[in-house]
């Protein structure tokens, strides 16, 4: 493999290589004096500014950046480290509130001006623990609700975000940002958000790890939010420590149950090697999920490359055992990812979508209802199309108008219809979707011969993207581990997910599996020799 130009190397801190070092690698090096918080801010800083011209995963950097560092060195100095994320750079999706100079705009000018009252509680927790904010993440503008079809990983603000892998490709949504700056070391670590596989998609095709946990165990307060009954706040890392270390700092471990509380103590405590697969007993979704990736031509290599894995985990001690959702024929769709599919049809009035557009609607409203200075007058989402409408050469409120966005906000259209549907309605979809895929769906498929399995073992793109999307119905957790990259140079990884509040469980047999594995894959869009490089624009002049 060749070497990186040298316009797009990392810069060294102070002679030190910080690429691919993981948090607790970045924490030693600061700890022995190696280099400075400041100085390792400073090589995130210039790495963003070498790179991210040509992925755009970052929306904007944050000008207080050097200083928060400075003042965690001043700390380190006198003998305090807060946390094991002390002195650490990250990112936030540009939907997390943010109580500084930047902007919370969900990727869109029309939140430009607009005043957040307070950091979002995730980033609260993460400022208090040390880290260091670097700025906004790029993402699919409010986060894929929009529109039903439009150009994944672009947002008005930021552009178009891609695959740092296949500069051709794109890098998954709708916490794409979040994911492509990890995978490409602009930062240590990052957040996002998910309704329905905006963490699980941008993690696999980035080769990194994202950790999506249970609804409500992080805070979703100061997030723009879509359907509060589905949204939660996860973490991307290059490595299941690393995800694990900021899920540790992020979750209200208070809103556990008292069943699991002591199980949630350290999330760190769970990390485990590949000897502890030695025993572990796993599911196979076999209908419409694991039946769908052997079907298709698209993901043919990834899906060998995924049975290749399972013989892997069997020889390492591991028994694999054929399940299914009982409800899977009910919501799960032949043709792939369909959040209006329920009750064995789209267009259902008891499908997910039907929770998600009543929700936002609502949501949307008490959120614009908490900002400052509105400079344009947006609160409601009625405001927000209007915006979308008059500036449709921007943001393409008009079908047709704009290529990011063909069919206008058509998703906003529904929003407004279902305000109108009546409380019965929604809440009737909302108990169909939970039964269906919790009862009758995640937590069925985990009881096997009178014993509850450790986890239920998912592809994340070659069964179409319906698997994550039966957790996300049911707000239970998942982890994704990369596993490899498919015949356009994409990553692809392997999906656990467990029932509610097993967080513990999936650190435990994520970081094993990840062993297991090996090293992920760098992006090679840093290799002019590799067969899928591409430049988007011109190097820059020496």
């Amino acid at each position: 493999m060749g070497a990186s130009p040298s316009w797009l190397q990392m810069p060294r801190c102070r002679g030190v290589d910080i690429e691919e070092l993981t948090i607790a690698q970045l924490q030693e090096h600061l700890e022995q004096r190696s280099f400075t918080t400041r100085e390792l801010t400073d090589c995130y800083l210039r790495r963003i500014e070498l790179v991210n011209p040509r992925i755009k995963a970052v929306i904007e950097t944050n000008p207080d950046a050097l200083k928060i560092a400075d003042q965690l060195d001043a700390e380190r100095r006198e003998g305090k480290v807060r946390s094991k994320l002390h002195g650490i750079p990250f990112l936030v999706k540009d939907n997390i509130a943010t109580k500084d100079q930047m902007q919370t705009t969900a990727g869109s000018a029309a939140l430009i001006g607009t005043v957040v009252p307070e950091d979002a509680q995730v980033v609260a927790r993460l400022r208090a623990a040390g880290g260091v904010l670097l700025g906004k993440a790029n993402l699919s503008e409010w986060a894929s609700m929009r529109a039903s079809y439009y150009a994944e990983a672009y947002s008005s603000r930021g552009g178009q975000n891609r695959n740092p892998y296949n500069l051709a490709e794109h890098p998954g949504g709708s916490s794409s940002g979040s994911a492509s700056a990890v995978a490409c070391n602009m930062c240590a670590f990052s957040i996002g958000t998910e309704t329905d596989g905006s963490v699980m998609f941008p993690a696999d095709r980035n080769a990194i790890v994202g950790m999506k946990p249970t609804v409500g165990l992080t805070s979703t307060a100061g997030v723009i939010p879509e359907a509060p009954s589905l949204d939660t706040v996860g973490s991307f890392g290059r490595t299941v420590a690393d995800a694990t270390l900021v899920l540790d700092v992020m979750a209200e471990k208070t809103a556990v149950p008292e069943t699991a509380q002591d199980r949630h103590s350290s999330y760190a405590n769970c990390l485990a090697g590949k000897t502890a697969l030695q025993g572990a007993k796993f599911g196979l979704p076999l209908k419409r999920v694991w039946e769908a990736a052997a079907q298709s031509e698209k993901h043919k290599a990834s899906y060998k490359e995924l049975q290749k894995l399972i013989k892997l985990l069997e020889k390492a001690g591991a028994e694999i055992v054929d399940v299914n959702f009982p409800s899977a024929e009910e919501i799960i769709s032949p043709e792939g990812w369909n959040w209006e599919y329920a009750d064995g049809k789209s267009g259902s009035k008891l499908s997910e979508f039907e929770v998600v557009k009543v929700e936002f609607y609502r949501s949307l409203k008490d959120y614009l209802a908490s900002l400052d200075n509105n400079e344009y007058g947006i609160l409601s989402l009625e405001d927000v199309m209007a915006y979308n409408t008059k500036h449709t050469n921007k943001e393409g409120g008009v079908p047709g108008t704009h290529p990011a966005w063909p069919t206008g906000q058509d998703n906003f259209d529904r929003c407004l219809e279902a305000k109108d549907e009546g409380e019965q309605v929604y809440q009737k979809a909302l108990e169909y979707i939970q039964r269906k895929s919790r009862d009758e769906g995640i937590d069925a498929a985990l009881k096997h011969e009178n014993t509850e399995l450790d986890g239920l073992l998912v592809p994340l793109q070659a069964d179409g993207g319906v698997a994550c999307s039966v957790a996300a119905k049911a707000g239970y957790p998942m982890i994704t581990i990369p596993v490899g990259v498919d015949d356009k140079g994409v990553p692809f990884g392997i999906g656990l997910m467990q029932t509610a509040w097993k967080e513990d469980v999936l650190i435990r047999y994520g970081s094993a599996i990840e062993e297991l594995v090996g090293h992920r894959h760098r992006p090679t869009f840093l290799n002019p020799d590799a067969d899928n490089y591409a430049y988007v624009g011109s190097p820059p002049a020496d």
